[in-house]
């Protein structure tokens, strides 16, 4: 059909029906949308699609009695693909298909999810411990200045008498070590030794004579 305008003629548009005008209103307001209730599939398979991931969520707990993965069943696929990849959508397609079974896409995308969570929290945490111990380590070589705050008067006097006192306890005692150890001290160690022995070796003659030999007593005359 056309249609002529100012000399021209241009083919005729026909009006977008009621349920275009609908579907066309629900995809400018999806965000919107909870329990869709008993709308037609093929209604949900074009205004659905338009959800982002939270919205879809929203869309499906909202929905009371009504399994809606016929519909949203390959937007989780899609989902899955874009967040976590070609690969990990092959390595998925290829094990359901080598175990013989089939899940859903929306529970393999909630369980990527906390995996890829799970990682992410162990990454932190060792990186957060790494941080720790170098940390630590760098503490532990830095040159720490102390400041020293003088002691009071008594403290000061009570403990330098003590601490001298001490070093000169120490000091006596060194020095009367290394004077019993010294060669003067064992030459006359030996030689008062040698003259003891000497001196018992010649007490028994002089002993004997003063014994034999007895004092006379003085005679007294009478007269």
């Amino acid at each position: 059909m056309f249609e002529k305008r100012s000399g021209r003629i241009r083919p005729f548009r026909e009006a977008p029906s009621l349920v275009d005008l609908c579907v066309k209103i629900a995809i400018d307001n999806v965000r919107y949308i909870g329990d869709v209730g008993e709308t037609d599939l093929h209604l949900l398979k074009r205004i659905l699609p338009h959800c982002t991931k939270d919205q879809l969520i929203h869309v499906e707990d909202s929905t009371v009695g009504r399994d809606l993965s016929p519909v949203t069943d390959v937007l989780w696929m899609q989902f899955y693909k874009k967040d976590f990849g070609e690969k990990s959508f092959n390595i998925v397609v290829e094990r359901m298909k080598e175990n013989k079974v089939t899940f859903g896409w929306k529970q393999l995308y909630e369980a990527k999810t906390k995996d890829v969570s799970e990682a992410e929290m162990k990454a932190v945490n060792r990186l957060k411990q790494l941080y720790q111990t170098a940390d630590a380590r760098k503490q532990s070589r830095k040159i720490q200045i102390c400041t020293k705050v003088p002691p009071s008067s008594n403290k000061r006097s009570f403990g330098s008498a003590y601490n001298l006192s001490g070093t000169k306890s120490n000091l006596m005692k060194k020095a009367k070590l290394d004077l019993l150890k010294s060669q003067e001290v064992k030459n006359l160690a030996a030689m008062r030794k040698n003259a003891v022995q000497r001196s018992y070796s010649v007490s028994p003659a002089k002993h004997s004579g003063a014994s034999t030999s007895k004092p006379s007593k003085p005679f007294n005359r009478r007269f």
